[in-house]
C-alpha cells in the first residue's frame, strides 16, 4: 500500500530525526525548519498529512493549497493557529497534543514569577556590568500573597498546587469548575472581576477561542488591584497591548512578565511585514511589543515555557500516535470547530 506523504514544519534537527524516525514506516515524511509560508507551493500539492507547530498559520488559503491534505496533527494543545471550520469544510480532521505540558509550563509560570518578585532580571544585567549595588533590587516575598489564576484547567491546577507550597492564598476564574479539587487543593473560584480586584500576581491559562480573545482590556484591566503583576504563559491574545501598556503606564500594573505576546510570530521575521498588503496593524502591534520589551519591569520570554526535555518528548510521543491512531482509522485527541 503507498504511504501517505507528510510534511512537519518548524521542527529542530534533534526534532525532526525523532518524529521522522518514528513515522517513516507508516507514512512517508519529511521535516522542514520553515513554515507553511516559506514552503514552495508545489510541494504542498501532494501533502496528505500536516504536522504543524505553533507558528505554522493553517488558514482557509493554506488548506486550498494542500488539495489531498486529509489530517492536521499539531505539535502543541492550542489550536488557534488552524482554522477549524475551512478544515470540517474538507473533511480533514485535526488532532492536538493535550496534557503534555501542565509541569514545564506550571515551572516556568513560577520561574517568571520570582524573577518578577525578586527582580531577578534586573540583578542579573547589573551584575553583568560589574555592579553590585543593592539599590533599587528589593522585591517582595510570594508567602500569603492573593494568586489569581485565570483558566484552572491541567495546567492551572498544577499552578495552584505549586502556589499553595509557596503559602500562597489562590483565587481561580474558570468557566468549568471542579468543586472537589477546590476543597481539596485549597482554592476558591470566583468571578473574573473579582479575581482581578484581589489578586498581587494574576497568572493566565486559558485557551486562545473567541470568547478569551483580549479578554484583558481597558475595561477589565480598570478592575485590577493597584500594584499587581501580570504573568501570561498561555496565549498572546488574551491581552490587549495596548490597554496592558496603559495598565503599566498608569501604575495599575507594577509589572508583567509575558512569554506569550501578540504577534510574536512575526518577531523572528521582521521584515517579512513590510511586503504584506495587512502589514499596517502588525507592524504597529510590532511597535509596541518592542516599546513593553524596553521597560524595566517586564520580561518577555520567547514562548518557551512548554519547552522542557520532558515536555518536548511528550509532545513528540503523543503526535506520533496521533497520526498512527489516524492511519488505524481509529483518530484521538481530535479537536473540533
Amino acid at each position: 500500500m503507498t504511504k501517505l506523504r507528510g510534511l512537519i514544519t518548524e521542527a529542530n534537527p534533534e526534532e525532526a530525526a525523532y518524529l521522522t524516525q518514528n513515522l517513516q514506516d507508516v507514512i512517508e515524511v519529511q521535516a522542514v525548519t520553515e513554515t507553511l509560508a516559506d514552503i514552495n507551493s508545489e510541494h504542498l500539492q501532494n501533502i496528505e498529512v500536516l504536522i504543524p507547530f505553533i507558528h505554522t498559520k493553517v488558514g482557509r488559503s493554506e488548506l486550498e493549497g494542500m488539495p489531498k491534505l486529509k489530517f492536521i496533527a499539531t505539535r502543541s494543545t492550542g489550536y488557534d493557529h488552524i482554522d477549524l471550520a475551512a478544515a470540517k469544510e474538507r473533511g480533514i480532521l485535526v488532532a492536538n497534543v493535550p496534557g503534555y505540558g501542565e509541569t514545564a509550563v506550571a515551572e516556568f509560570t513560577f520561574a517568571l514569577m520570582l524573577t518578577l518578585s525578586r527582580k531577578v532580571h534586573q540583578a542579573y544585567a547589573r551584575t553583568q556590568r560589574s555592579d553590585y549595588t543593592l539599590e533599587g533590587l528589593r522585591g517582595f516575598d510570594l508567602y500569603h500573597k492573593t494568586l489569581g489564576v485565570v483558566g484552572a484547567g491541567a495546567i492551572g491546577l498544577h499552578v495552584i498546587r505549586i502556589a499553595t507550597g509557596f503559602g500562597m492564598n489562590v483565587l481561580a476564574y474558570d468557566v468549568m469548575q471542579n468543586r472537589l479539587l477546590s476543597e481539596v487543593l485549597g482554592f476558591r473560584y470566583v468571578a473574573l472581576n473579582e479575581l482581578l480586584a484581589q489578586s498581587d500576581i494574576i497568572t493566565l491559562h486559558a485557551p486562545a477561542i473567541a470568547p478569551t480573545y483580549h479578554m484583558l482590556n481597558h475595561e477589565t484591566f480598570a478592575h485590577v488591584k493597584r500594584g499587581a503583576y501580570l504573568i501570561n504563559t498561555a496565549r498572546g491574545s488574551l491581552i490587549d497591548t495596548t490597554a496592558l501598556a496603559w495598565a503599566l503606564d498608569t501604575g495599575i500594573l507594577a509589572g508583567a512578565a509575558l512569554d506569550a505576546t501578540e504577534g510574536e510570530e512575526f518577531l523572528q521575521h521582521e521584515e517579512e511585514l513590510l511586503t504584506q498588503a495587512d502589514s499596517e496593524e502588525k507592524l504597529k502591534l510590532l511597535v509596541r511589543n518592542h516599546v513593553l520589551q524596553r521597560r524595566p519591569n517586564v520580561i518577555i520570554t520567547p514562548h518557551i515555557a512548554f519547552d522542557s526535555e520532558e515536555a518536548l518528548r511528550r509532545i513528540q510521543d503523543t503526535t506520533i500516535e496521533n497520526v498512527k491512531a489516524f492511519l488505524a482509522q481509529t483518530p484521538a485527541n481530535l479537536v473540533k470547530a
